[in-house]
């Protein structure tokens, strides 16, 4: 068999700026310059509901940024709003509406989508825009401190469909992610806080420095000082980035999730208590329960552990929610179907990432039930925090 390999490079641009819409920042103009067709491109702008309603006067700002920089842009009709949040990924509708937009503003392939919103609405806009013409060039810019350190800066999209988290999606490497710290002073503080446990994964299993790092920040970001937290977010969204360029699978082909850890029981703890635990405070408590039973399985020491459970603590976060132990419909609880949905999810085997020690990882590929319920109960009974 004769085997011919070629190699296909994207370019995964990621900005850091504030005010991305003042007249006076060229960031986005200069971004729309460097692959400039003959014709100024249409530009259709989505945003999160949760956003316009924070920051009233966004579209004017489009507008005015739109009159100042005509020479590069063409605002494809008035402003495309959608509800925020995690429930917009279970209306499929909201998916159709997006096409239907693009249709209406009669977008082709040198045009633009930009969506403006928390990772809810960038999954949702980004597999609709990726999808329409088999894909239309999209610009994210994140405004949660989740989606500008981790989901907004990445390549995958999607919606959650058969009442299972991304069932419906697609990898797809956005034109630009534009992180603009400005949208960052509008959320409330436990949006605010919800992106710095990811901060802590990505530390976790790439960068021991930075662990370091945090936890000489974690009274600031405890604080949710706009000098740490910004730090933190921006570091997060380098590492994230960096794992996806460099880590040799960036559309996911096998079955290791590196960036996943404590997302197993997180998906599944969302779920279970109808998103009303929030994404962030999932993690920390799924990132919790694994780093117990690692301690447990003697894959890491306790002291580590307890370190790292302190610091989730001392920021803010719980490392316990009862819906851990609830009852699911086979009498046990019903977290332990998440291991066999992300096993699903993954394609293949179950790949699970634990944490040997701080700046490690090591993949397993089977969970021991007993000693899981075992690791959530002593999470309850706190007897590994508190020694």
């Amino acid at each position: 068999m004769l085997e011919k390999k070629i190699r296909l490079e994207h370019s995964h641009r990621i900005l850091f700026t504030r005010d991305a819409f003042a007249p006076t920042n060229h960031a986005i103009r200069d971004l729309l310059m460097l692959d400039r067709p003959n014709k100024v491109p249409r530009v259709l702008v989505f945003a999160d509901d949760q956003v316009t309603s924070a920051m009233p006067h966004l579209r004017e700002s489009l507008r005015a940024y739109a009159r100042a920089h005509a020479e590069v842009l063409d605002l494809a009709g008035e402003l495309v709003v959608l509800p925020g949040g995690e429930a917009c990924k279970n209306d499929f509708t909201l998916v159709q509406k997006g096409w239907q937009a693009i249709h209406d503003a009669g977008l082709d392939r040198h045009s633009y989508v930009f969506v403006i919103g928390g990772g809810a609405v960038l999954d949702l806009v980004c597999f609709a825009a990726s999808t329409a013409h088999r894909g239309i060039r999209h610009v994210r810019f994140p405004t949660t401190t989740l989606s500008q350190g981790d989901g907004g800066v990445g390549v995958k999209n999607g919606v959650n469909y058969f009442g299972k988290k991304n069932w419906v999606g697609s990898f797809a490497v956005p034109y630009a992610v534009v992180n603009d710290f400005a949208f960052l002073q509008s959320l409330p503080a436990r949006g605010r806080r919800n992106g710095i446990i990811e901060a802590i994964k990505v530390a976790l299993i790439r960068d021991r420095a930075f662990f370091e790092e945090i936890e000489c920040m974690a009274d600031g970001l405890a604080a949710l000082e706009p000098t740490a937290l910004e730090r933190v977010v921006q570091r997060s969204a380098e590492l994230h980035v960096e794992h996806i360029a460099t880590g040799g699978d960036p559309f996911e082909l096998g079955s290791a999730r590196p960036l996943d850890f404590g997302h197993w029981a997180a998906h599944k703890l969302e779920q279970i208590t109808h998103f009303e635990v929030t994404h962030g405070e999932a993690v920390a408590i799924g990132m919790a329960v694994d780093l117990v039973y690692s301690v447990r399985k003697g894959i890491l020491d306790a002291a580590t552990a307890r370190r790292v459970l302190k610091l989730v603590e001392r920021i803010g976060f719980e490392t316990y929610h009862p819906g851990l132990l609830s009852q699911g419909r086979s009498g046990e609880p019903a977290i332990l179907e998440g291991l066999e949905e992300f096993r699903e999810h993954l394609g293949g085997e179950l790949t699970v990432t634990l944490v040997p020690q701080i700046g490690q990882k090591v993949e397993v590929h089977d969970m021991d039930r007993q000693i899981l319920l075992e690791a959530m109960a002593e999470l309850r009974d706190r007897t590994l925090v508190t020694p």
